[in-house]
């Protein structure tokens, strides 16, 4: 069963490479520093990454069910958003039982149908090849019951037709009351959408189904949509690729649900608009009140994360020419819209100055944004305050201008599916300060964290003192202060977190490996790591000490390479910070593979950004690997074959960079979910082989990212033959 996951997965990333291969994945957008209005409601609708969204209304209450993004390839908790003022977003997990063999990793693309006062959640999964499966509850929220309990699928892979990867499905009720699915994804190389009928009895096979033609969705990718207007049926869909700019919405329309299919008017009908502030809309649901039609998508972060998984829920007006002509959206980071028409709860911290201990400036390649402190009372999901460095603790304070009453201070943290500990204190003067509330021994997620208390303060401070996570900032969406208590929709709260919180780097060098100290022999046995990990490295296969024509002494990498009898330290686990620094030389360079070192098990997660290995060769993946072309990094400039070089590989939770001979290469934006479980260091080579063919005198590892000038101090005091 292992293998044959394995192998699914391996094609899922395989297309999804040849798809990004084909759009141009190199193609990047300048991103310029964008203004936006201080007073202004504003798109993404949700506090946090998130994508795929099918939005529904069960009674007085929306609910927004997507992808937790910016996880381990889009594998973050099953979730679920819900509101009654489109204002104020509650996140909450939910209870969906795991498989019976295996964890449940991947909870993609879900959708949701309300029959006879019952609640059946579908969603994607490649854990066991891309299946759709089903579950069933009395409320919108779960818990969750297995429709199959032997874990078969609703919509299997290969269904309907030999080689089908069953994701992305949307179900349509009809007015006669039939239950029409639609799914399908990389559908320009597999032949066109799926459709059929949702055994109304057992809510749990399909029937009737069929392929729809190429032919009748032109620039098809994935995420079909089906609705009606009037007596045509409209198919929606998003093509182009879904990590670029290039991904937008169409449509085509029928007399039938199962076509044939005309395209529409005015396609694609959702694209990135001229300016990119909207940047790759796609992957959406409707929302229909009264006579209005509202489209629901996801949207790239800004600045924009590499591999653009990293997504946000937006809201636009959607406009019917007529039943079978749309409109073509004009999509806003402004223009707020609130269907429920509700009395919103007056947030006295919006648009107040604010201060921090700390303040991140991304500085690199089109991008020049600082996560400033006022971002965080701006009421604007796109933006977020993002302390300067990984370690706490963080602060921020908001000053109110004047004294006011303050009951209830709602905090929403970066990742809202994992938890934060934090202190909120209160000040008249700013000087002398009292506990709010103290969470500095939380462990339940959720966003927003509600506080409440009856105090007058002038001044409110929130102080981040940890993370459930390595490597997360403290980083707050926004963080709203209330007069009053008001009515939150639903009665629910997260379950508290079994890990213990994250362990903070300790800024210390972990590895140290001198092979100048070392003898020249045909094959090292051990070397000892002058670490603060301490331990030794022993050879797996021949690893020969050389001298080479300068006298440099070095080992000579081919068939065999090293590993460390220490552990992978907890502090290198998912967004943990680090620099690899090592002298090398390869007579040829010009080749894929060549692993310099890795630290993470590639076989606890396959899933991209939870791999995590140095390289140095000329592929996509010739700096960095994590998985998943996507998100690996290449160099700009390839170092010359047979010369020495001091390669460089940092990361600070936030950018990924690489240097070379103290001269910066390449960066990248990045989120990790780095896998340690059962990993070890491996030097010259990786878990799966991939051996390096050259020299290396020196390398060092540290639990923390090193800036220009302390690499450059490096590169003089650890050349080779001084």
């Amino acid at each position: 069963m292992k293998k044959k996951y394995l192998l699914f997965l391996r094609l899922f990333l395989l297309l999804a490479l040849a798809a990004c291969l084909l759009k141009g994945l190199e193609k990047t957008h300048a991103q310029e520093i964008i203004p936006h209005a201080a007073s202004a409601k504003l798109n993404p609708l949700l506090p946090g990454y998130f994508a795929d969204p099918t939005i529904k209304k069960f009674g007085d209450i929306y609910y927004i069910y997507s992808t937790t993004d910016n996880v381990m390839l889009a594998s973050g908790a099953p979730t679920v958003w819900y509101s009654k003022d489109f204002e104020n977003w509650y996140n909450y997990t939910m209870d969906v039982p795991s498989f019976t063999t295996i964890p449940l990793v991947n909870f993609w693309a879900p959708d949701i149908i309300e029959k006879d006062g019952r609640y059946y959640l579908y969603f994607g999964n490649c854990e066991m090849g891309c299946n759709i499966y089903g579950y069933v509850s009395d409320t919108p929220v779960g818990p969750w019951k297995k429709l199959n309990e032997n874990d078969k699928p609703v919509i299997a892979h290969n269904y309907p037709r030999q080689g089908f990867p069953s994701l992305d499905a949307q179900f349509f009720t009809d007015t006669d009351g039939k239950i029409y699915g639609y799914w399908g994804t990389w559908v320009h190389y597999n032949g066109g959408y799926a459709v059929g009928e949702l055994n109304p009895q057992t809510m749990k096979d399909m029937q009737q189904s069929n392929n729809i033609p190429l032919v009748q969705t032109p620039a098809s990718f994935e995420a079909a949509y089906m609705m009606k207007k009037g007596n045509k049926y409209i198919l929606m869909y998003s093509g182009a690729s879904c990590h670029d700019e290039t991904y937008n919405v169409r449509y085509a329309y029928a007399n039938t649900p199962y076509g044939p299919f005309t395209p529409g008017a005015n396609n694609p009908i959702l694209s990135t608009n001229p300016d990119k502030t909207v940047h790759g809309p796609g992957h959406h649901s409707v929302l229909q009140e009264g006579d209005d039609y509202y489209i629901v998508y996801h949207k790239h972060d800004y600045p924009m994360t590499r591999g653009g998984l990293s997504r946000q829920v937006c809201i636009d007006k959607m406009i019917f020419e007529n039943d079978s002509t749309i409109k073509a959206v004009d999509p806003k980071n402004t223009g707020y819209i609130n269907p429920a028409k509700q009395k919103i709860p007056v947030n006295l911290a919006l648009n107040k100055p604010a201060t921090a201990s700390s303040a991140y400036h991304l500085l690199g390649q089109n991008v020049n944004y600082t996560y400033q402190p006022t971002l965080a009372t701006d009421n604007n999901n796109a933006t977020l305050w993002k302390a300067a460095s990984n370690r706490f603790p963080q602060d921020l304070t908001i000053d109110l201008g004047a004294e006011k009453q303050v009951k209830r201070i709602f905090t929403q943290f970066e990742f809202p599916t994992f938890y934060y500990q934090y202190i909120l204190q209160y000040s008249s003067d700013g000087k002398n300060w009292k506990v709010f509330s103290d969470q500095s021994a939380n462990r339940t997620p959720g966003s927003p964290m509600i506080d409440d208390n009856d105090v007058k303060a002038r001044y409110i401070k929130l102080t981040v003192t940890g993370t459930e996570k390595q490597g997360l900032y403290a980083a707050v969406w926004n963080l709203k202060i209330y007069d009053s208590l008001f009515e939150i929709p639903l009665s629910i709260k997260n379950k508290n977190s079994v890990n213990g919180p994250a362990v903070s780097s300790k800024k210390e060098m972990l590895l140290n490996l001198d092979v100048a100290k070392a003898s020249v022999t045909k094959s090292v046995t051990t070397l000892q790591n002058g670490g603060t990990l301490g331990g030794f490295f022993k050879s797996i296969g021949e690893v020969p000490v050389q001298q080479d024509e300068l006298g440099v002494k070095a080992l000579k990498f081919g068939n065999g390479y090293l590993t460390s009898n220490q552990p992978v330290p907890q502090q290198l686990a998912w967004n943990g910070s680090y620099t690899v620094a090592t002298w090398v030389k390869n007579p040829e360079v010009n080749k894929d593979r060549e692993c310099l070192m890795s630290w993470c098990n590639r076989n606890a997660m396959r899933l991209a950004n939870s791999y995590n290995a140095m390289y140095y060769n000329s592929a996509g993946y010739g700096a960095a690997g994590h998985l998943d072309y996507h998100f690996d990094m290449r160099f700009n400039k390839l170092p010359k074959a047979n010369e020495w070089h001091h390669l460089v590989l940092t990361f600070d939770g936030m950018v990924e960079k690489i240097y070379v001979d103290g001269v910066l290469d390449n960066e990248q934006s990045m989120t990790l979910s780095s896998a340690i479980k059962q990993a070890e260091f491996i030097v010259g080579a990786s878990d799966e082989g991939e051996n390096y063919s050259g020299f290396m005198a020196s390398l060092r590892m540290y639990d923390y990212a090193l800036i220009k000038a302390d690499i450059q101090k490096l590169q003089q005091q650890t050349k080779p033959g001084k």
